[in-house]
């Protein structure tokens, strides 16, 4: 397992997706970019089409993604799928899969943050369902075509809100104890980074390799569920709808945000490695006590127990829905 440490990779948190894949050709290879049509997935999926690979982005609004990137070049193509919905994933991954042809990267992008109580499946928690079920899901299905590329990579996205909450292992889905959007959304992108460091213990040995990432403060539509008055009383904008100062240094623009998630899936430097946490295009510090509270990985996120118990956790939800 690759040491959760800085490797100085040269990057930074003013790095964007064309400083990524300056004088990158993957003319030839596919990838797969969930939430590729919004906020940062739209400047991934560009960004890797502009290298010359073939961008799949599955979506829940086929005509709003149309729309979206009606304007971009390259080879794009938009599927059906809605992450809520298991069997959509499954028919996804099922017809892509019967391509028969080698993916790349697949960039677990999409997802949804700190909305109010909503149930998806088999009485699954909203954002756990679509932040990790969906995409763990999709991987599975995904399986041969990512194995068979001979040096695949898994992205997830996670997030500094990781440190909000490990998995609440006894009751995931809030149905003994009440709800907390912000832990809901901790525990999903805990199960993120813990999906990444599973699925690489898993089939490492079959050169497929996941990373973890959180993109960065970013105002994207990932905030629709966010009223004005609560941005303001977390610091994040000003009274009159302005960005602080404080803020506006420390949030990236979508095209910075989307540039670890690409270092990832398609960065040399991070040749046989896997199974950490990165931010600003490298991999992040574990976190100690000068750590500050939207900084570095937390323990839990690196434990391959925690990943393991995961695993069988998401196995038997998903076989009793």
């Amino acid at each position: 397992m690759t040491e959760q440490n800085p490797i100085n990779s040269g990057f930074g948190h003013a790095t964007d997706v064309d400083d990524i894949i300056k004088d990158m050709d993957l003319s030839g290879k596919n990838y797969i970019v969930t939430g590729g049509y919004s906020g940062i997935g739209i400047h991934t999926a560009r960004a890797l089409a502009m290298a010359g690979a073939n961008v799949t982005i599955p979506a829940r609004n086929k005509e709003k993604a149309q729309a979206s990137l009606a304007m971009l070049s390259g080879n794009i193509e938009i599927a059906d799928m809605d992450l809520g919905d298991i069997e959509s994933v499954r028919k996804f991954a099922r017809e892509y899969a019967d391509t028969g042809r080698n993916l790349h990267g697949l960039i677990n992008n999409a997802g949804i943050m700190a909305c109010p109580m909503t149930r998806l499946g088999n009485h699954w928690e909203s954002q756990f369902a679509v932040c990790h079920l969906g995409h763990f899901e999709l991987a599975r299905g995904l399986e041969k075509n990512l194995k068979q590329a001979q040096g695949a990579r898994i992205v997830a996205l996670s997030s500094t809100a990781h440190i909000v909450s490990d998995v609440h292992w006894d009751d995931p889905h809030f149905n003994t104890h009440d709800y907390d959007k912000w832990q809901a959304y901790g525990q999903a992108k805990s199960a993120n980074a813990l999906f990444a460091l599973g699925i690489d213990n898993k089939w490492q040995g079959d050169d497929v390799r996941a990373f973890s990432v959180h993109p960065g403060g970013i105002f994207t539509p990932l905030q629709r569920h966010l009223p004005e008055e609560e941005m303001v009383a977390m610091g994040w904008k000003n009274p009159d709808g302005t960005m602080p100062e404080r803020i506006a240094k420390m949030f990236k623009s979508p095209e910075q945000g989307g540039a670890t998630a690409l270092w990832c899936a398609t960065s040399p430097q991070l040749n046989n490695m896997g199974g950490v946490y990165c931010e600003d295009c490298d991999i992040a510090k574990t976190a100690d006590e000068n750590s500050e509270r939207f900084q570095h990985a937390r323990a839990w996120i690196g434990d391959s127990a925690k990943a393991e118990r995961l695993w069988e956790m998401s196995e038997k939800m998903i076989a009793q829905e």
